[in-house]
């Protein structure tokens, strides 16, 4: 099969053992093609930790699950140097959790902020540097790190510059009464002695590389560029346009924005079996890659305007270049 049909391949096999959060299974291949990281947002029990296991059971790669805890030191994430007296007599790195392919950091704002920030190196410059000496990681390498919206007692908010890095912010929600009931009958069937289990097709890395290859070819035109830096310009200076969105919003995106949103929209094309970007892939994929890097304001906050809610009023006002 070509690359297309892997990756279609790969996101239905998905769907069938994860019921009712297509959305979340749509974005997790999208950040792995577009060699981000992924903040993922969500109650208890969603399919979270469900989904970046699927996705590496169904692909040739190793997984890492690190759990965030008050106590964590940042070696626990990146490795340590250890003394070999009766070998070589030498200290030798051991490496951490974070040499893997894929890792789910659960819960990372239970950790503090030194914690997080042992992340950050790997998820920008995809290395990791201990006493001196520089490790690289993985060619296939991406960070889904998760977060509860609810319980925020004990722990550390993620800082701005952590955030930044995350090529995405997903936030997710309840399945509905259909999705639930197949959910039931899915671990019904799952827990059943006498069902066999099924057989798990992988697909390699290579068809990974393959995509973002092709996915670097696909054409954005220079009206929609700038569209997307005028969508990015109006999250700093939104008094360019009225002063109800001045009004709403303190910091907007950093350039790290920008290429973000041309990166996913040219990834949510080519899934969608196009080799151009269109206005809808732009506006299909803008809130989750902004939705963590506008900063609104304390009145905006106190009457209950969501970002998704000030994303949208972005939208309207800036005008689609023809």
């Amino acid at each position: 099969m070509n690359t297309h049909e892997a990756i279609t391949s790969l996101r239905q096999r998905m769907n069938e053992s994860i019921i009712g959060q297509a959305n979340l299974i749509d974005r997790l291949i999208l950040v792995l093609l577009a060699d981000g990281n992924m903040l993922l947002e969500g109650l208890p029990g969603l399919a979270k930790t469900r989904a970046i296991k699927t996705l590496a059971s169904h692909l040739d790669c190793n997984l890492s699950r690190i759990q965030f805890t008050p106590d964590l030191l940042p070696t626990d994430i990146t490795g340590t140097e250890i003394y070999q007296p009766n070998e070589t007599e030498k200290f030798i790195f051991q490496k951490g959790p974070i040499f893997s392919n894929l890792i789910l950091a659960d819960e990372i704002n239970r950790a503090p902020a030194k914690v997080q920030s042992a992340l950050l190196e790997a998820m920008e410059e995809r290395q990791v540097t201990v006493a001196g000496e520089t490790y690289k990681m993985a060619d296939l390498f991406m960070v889904m790190a998760t977060q509860n919206p609810i319980e925020q007692e004990g722990t550390y908010p993620l800082p701005e510059a952590q955030m930044d890095r995350f090529i995405m912010h997903v936030v997710i929600d309840y399945p509905d009464d259909a999705s639930e009931l197949g959910i039931l009958r899915l671990n019904k069937q799952e827990n059943s002695k006498q069902e066999k289990p099924k057989e798990t097709l992988t697909i390699s890395q290579q068809h990974i590389f393959d995509a973002r290859a092709e996915i670097s070819k696909v054409k954005v035109t220079e009206e929609l560029e700038k569209y997307m830096v005028s969508l990015i310009a109006a999250t700093r200076f939104p008094e360019r346009y009225n002063q109800e969105l001045r009004d709403l919003i303190d910091f907007g995106a950093s350039p790290r924005g920008t290429i973000a949103l041309d990166r996913c929209s040219r990834v949510n094309a080519w899934m969608a079996g196009n080799d151009f970007v269109s206005p809808d892939n732009i506006h299909n994929v803008i809130k989750d890659v902004l939705r963590h890097r506008i900063a609104l304001s304390y009145k905006t906050r106190a009457e209950g305007i969501t970002v998704d809610n000030v994303i949208d009023k972005i939208i309207e006002q800036v005008a689609v270049v023809a």
